[in-house]
C-alpha cells in the first residue's frame, strides 16, 4: 500500500513537471513567433519616418544604421523607394556577413530544435507616411522562429530551474507520500488484521488509538461498532442458550418425575398431579409460541397494510383490552393526548402499543400508575408509554430491545417472558420508518416513547 502511494505521487509529480516544461517552452516558441512579427512591423514603422517628403530622399546614414543592427539580431533588411529603386539592400552591402548570421543561426536552431522545419522567411512590409506609400520593405530571417543566445541562455535557466524543481518536489513528495501512505496503511492493516480475529470468533478485540484522517476514523469507529454488536449478540445468543435450556429443563424435569412416580406406583394420576403435568406442557408451549410468533413477524413485517390510524383511538383501545389484567394488580392506566393521524400498520401498531402496555403491567407494582400519551406534529406523531415500576438500571437498559433479553435474572416466565416483546415493537416501529427509545431509573419507573413519520394520506394512491 505504501509502495503504491509513493509510486502514485512520484509519478503525479514526474508527470506535471513534465508538462509544464512541455507548457512552458511551447508558450517561449509562441512569444518568439509574436516577437519577430512584432519586429517586422516595427522596422517598417521605423524606416518610414527616414523619407524627406520635400527633398524626396531618405535619410542614408540612419537606415544603414538600422540595417546593420537589425542584421545583428538576425534580420536582412532591403528598402525600397516608392519607384522601385533600392535604397538599401544588407546583402548588397555585406554579402558575407549576411550569411555568416544566418549560418550561425540556422545551426543554433539545428542544434536547438532539430526536428523543427526552418528556412528563411520574408515578410513584405508597405512603408507609409501621411496615408502615402513612400516605399517598400522586405524583412527576412529564420523561420518560423530563431532564438539568439540570450534566449537560449534564458531557455537553459528556466529548463535547469524545472528540473531542480521537479526533483526538489519529487524528494518531497516521496517523502511525504511515504509518511501518508504508512499513517493510512497501518489503521487499514490493522482494521484488516481485527477484522479476521472477528471472523474467527474473537468479539473482544478492538481498535486501540485514533486515526488522524475523518475516513479512517469513521472505519475505525465501524470496526469497533461491529466487534461491540457482535460480541453483545453472542452473549445474548449464549445466554439465549441457557435461558431456553432452563426453560425446557425445569418443566421437562417436574413431567419427567411425576410421570414416573405415578409409572411406578409410587403417585397415583390423580387430577391434581394430572394438572401440574398439564401446567408444565403449558409452558412448554408458551415457549415454543413465542419463538414461532417472533419467526412470524420477522417473516412478515414487509408485508405491512398502511392505512390512516388514529394513534389515540388506538392507545384507548389498548387500554381497555388491558383494563382486567391492569385491575387484578390495582395499577391506574391513564391515556392522554390529542387526535395524531398516521400512515401504518393498524394491527402492527396495536402489538406494538400493547406489547409496552404489558411490559409496563409486568413491572410495575400493585397500587402503581401507568399512562399512555399521545402527541401530534407536523411530520411526526409520538406515543409515550410511562410507569413507576421498578425500572431498568443503566448498564441494562441499552439492551432491552434484544431478542430474548430480560431484566428479570430469575427468567420467571410469571413476571419476564421469553423477552422478545420489547424486540418485536422495535421491529415494528422500525419497518415503519420510525423509532423507538427507552429511559429509565431503577425504583422510579421507565419511559418508552415511539415516534412515527405521520405520512399523507395522498401516499395511498
Amino acid at each position: 500500500m505504501a509502495l503504491v502511494t509513493a509510486s502514485i505521487v512520484l509519478f503525479t509529480i514526474g508527470l506535471g513537471s513534465f508538462f509544464s516544461n512541455v507548457m512552458i517552452n511551447a508558450s517561449f516558441e509562441d512569444y518568439i513567433k509574436e516577437k519577430h512579427e512584432s519586429q517586422a512591423d516595427t522596422l517598417a514603422i521605423d524606416l518610414s519616418h527616414q523619407y524627406n517628403a520635400l527633398t524626396g530622399r531618405w535619410d542614408s546614414s540612419y537606415v544603414h544604421g538600422v540595417g546593420m543592427h537589425a542584421l545583428y539580431e538576425g534580420y536582412i533588411i532591403k528598402l525600397y523607394d516608392g519607384k522601385g529603386n533600392p535604397v538599401w539592400d544588407a546583402e548588397n552591402h555585406d554579402m558575407t556577413l549576411c550569411s555568416q548570421i544566418m549560418a550561425q543561426v540556422s545551426e543554433r536552431m539545428t542544434a536547438s530544435r532539430p526536428k523543427l522545419p526552418g528556412g528563411i522567411i520574408t515578410h513584405e512590409k508597405d512603408l507609409v507616411q501621411d496615408n502615402q506609400t513612400v516605399g517598400k520593405l522586405l524583412v527576412s530571417y529564420y523561420g518560423p522562429y530563431f532564438f539568439s543566445e540570450s534566449d537560449l541562455r534564458f531557455l537553459d535557466a528556466l529548463n535547469a530551474a524545472m528540473l531542480a524543481a521537479g526533483l526538489v518536489s519529487i524528494v518531497a513528495g516521496s517523502l511525504a507520500g511515504g509518511f501518508l501512505a504508512g499513517r493510512i496503511s497501518k489503521p487499514i492493516t490493522k482494521s484488516a488484521h481485527i477484522a479476521t480475529h472477528i471472523s474467527e470468533g474473537n468479539y473482544n478485540i478492538r481498535f486501540n488509538g485514533k486515526a488522524r484522517t475523518k475516513e479512517l476514523s469513521e472505519l475505525v469507529a465501524a470496526i469497533n461498532n461491529m466487534a461491540e454488536s457482535l460480541s453483545r449478540q453472542d452473549s445474548l445468543r449464549r445466554r439465549l442458550t441457557t435461558d431456553v435450556a432452563h426453560e425446557l429443563r425445569t418443566p421437562l424435569t417436574v413431567v419427567a418425575s411425576h410421570l414416573e412416580a405415578m409409572i411406578e406406583g409410587v403417585w397415583s394420576a390423580s387430577q391434581e398431579r394430572l394438572q401440574s403435568v398439564y401446567e408444565e406442557i403449558e409452558r412448554l408451549s408458551g415457549l415454543v409460541s413465542d419463538l414461532e410468533r417472533l419467526s412470524k413477524v420477522e417473516k412478515d413485517i414487509r408485508e405491512l397494510s398502511k392505512t390512516p390510524v388514529d394513534l389515540l383511538e388506538l392507545a384507548q383501545n389498548v387500554k381497555e383490552s388491558f383494563d382486567l389484567e391492569s385491575s387484578k394488580k390495582g395499577i391506574t392506566v391513564n391515556t392522554s393526548g390529542s387526535s395524531a393521524i398516521v400512515l401504518a400498520d393498524g394491527p402492527r401498531m396495536r402489538q406494538v402499543i400493547s406489547n409496552l402496555l404489558s411490559n409496563a403491567i409486568k413491572y410495575t407494582s400493585e397500587g402503581g400508575k401507568i399512562s399512555i400519551q399521545v402527541k401530534d406534529g407536523v411530520s411526526w406523531a409520538t406515543v409515550t408509554v410511562k410507569d413507576n415500576g421498578i425500572g431498568i438500571s443503566e448498564e441494562e437498559l441499552p439492551l432491552v430491545f434484544e431478542r430474548f433479553y430480560r431484566t428479570d435474572k430469575s427468567r420467571s416466565r410469571k413476571t419476564g417472558g421469553a423477552g422478545i416483546g420489547l424486540a418485536i415493537a422495535k421491529s415494528l416501529v422500525t419497518a415503519h420508518d420510525g423509532d423507538i427509545t427507552a429511559t429509565s431509573k431503577p425504583d422510579l419507573g421507565s419511559s418508552f416513547v415511539v415516534r412515527l413519520p405521520k405520512g399523507m394520506p395522498e401516499d395511498l394512491d
